[in-house]
């Protein structure tokens, strides 16, 4: 990987083959290492920008008191396009990455291309941090079902998760929040690989942090690029539902389940992924 100066920070950053650009965007606890499964498949007919987001490993870490901030982590990925002069890129974000990703398609149309969108917490089409009483009786009115699974993250993963962060309880921290994204089960059978990327990527700041900016259904509606949704057969059903009603909403959007995979559906499945996302991208690059 290479270091490159992006909005007043240095983010490592690394290509592999050549042909339409397509930049991969990891999510939480997690860094560049999350796409190696990708790489090689992709660098066949395309070329694959890999980067590490800012605070997270090797880069920088974030010091004490910073924030966490959607708005930065867009705005380095624009930047990062425009750096590379690579725009309109095919852009595939992962979790919160692929909220950042999702983001830079409403705010800078012209860099995005299509979108593989895998598992994206759009919690903030419906709540806003921290939630409103107002904000979750609309929820409950409009799908229980989505109200419940909302509540169940908050009480079982967000405010443990958040209460330990404040007591720089790192570790029970990620155990409460990485169990309420995986599911207990996935989350007891990470391997070691994948638990230190865990650890080198377990930031206090985005416990602390409000991460998640505003958005509303007009601007998603407003999404022009080729979009597939991607979920896990074995995720927590939170993410499900989340992505359900940004199939709703998106003009051009299709939908991939992928078997025997929990929220980390590009680790956990591989090769069933990869096939669903070489086949979009061989489209969307017609």
């Amino acid at each position: 990987m290479v270091s490159r100066s992006i909005n007043e920070t240095m983010l490592d950053v690394a290509e592999a083959g050549g042909g339409d650009p397509v930049v991969l965007v990891h999510g939480s606890a997690s860094d560049a290492r999350t796409w190696t499964g990708q790489i090689e498949p992709l660098a066949e007919r395309f070329r694959v920008v890999t980067y590490s987001r800012r605070s997270h490993w090797p880069n920088e870490p974030a010091p004490d008191g910073a924030t966490y901030s959607m708005s930065e982590h867009v705005e380095d990925l624009a930047a990062l396009v425009r750096s590379l002069d690579i725009g309109p890129a095919h852009v595939v974000g992962h979790s919160y990455g692929g909220v950042v990703a999702l983001t830079t398609a409403i705010r800078h149309p012209s860099l995005v291309r299509s979108l593989v969108l895998i598992e994206p917490p759009v919690i903030a089409l419906f709540l806003s941090e921290p939630p409103k009483p107002s904000e979750m009786l609309r929820v409950v009115t409009r799908s229980p079902a989505l109200a419940l699974a909302l509540v169940r993250f908050g009480a079982t993963g967000v405010a443990p998760a958040k209460k330990a962060a404040k007591q720089n309880d790192m570790d029970h921290a990620i155990r409460k929040f990485g169990t309420a994204v995986l599911g207990a089960q996935s989350f007891a059978n990470l391997g070691d690989d994948r638990w230190q990327q865990i650890l080198d990527n377990n930031i206090r700041a985005e416990y602390l942090s409000e991460i998640f900016d505003p958005m509303t259904e007009t601007e998603v509606r407003s999404v022009q690029s080729s979009t597939l949704l991607v979920s896990g057969a074995d995720s927590p059903r939170l993410w499900r539902l989340l992505t359900d009603h940004l199939d709703s909403l998106m003009a051009h959007s299709s939908r991939v389940e992928i078997p025997g995979a929990s929220h980390i559906v590009h680790e956990d499945n591989t090769a069933a992924f990869n096939r669903h996302l070489v086949e979009f991208l061989t489209d969307a690059a017609r």
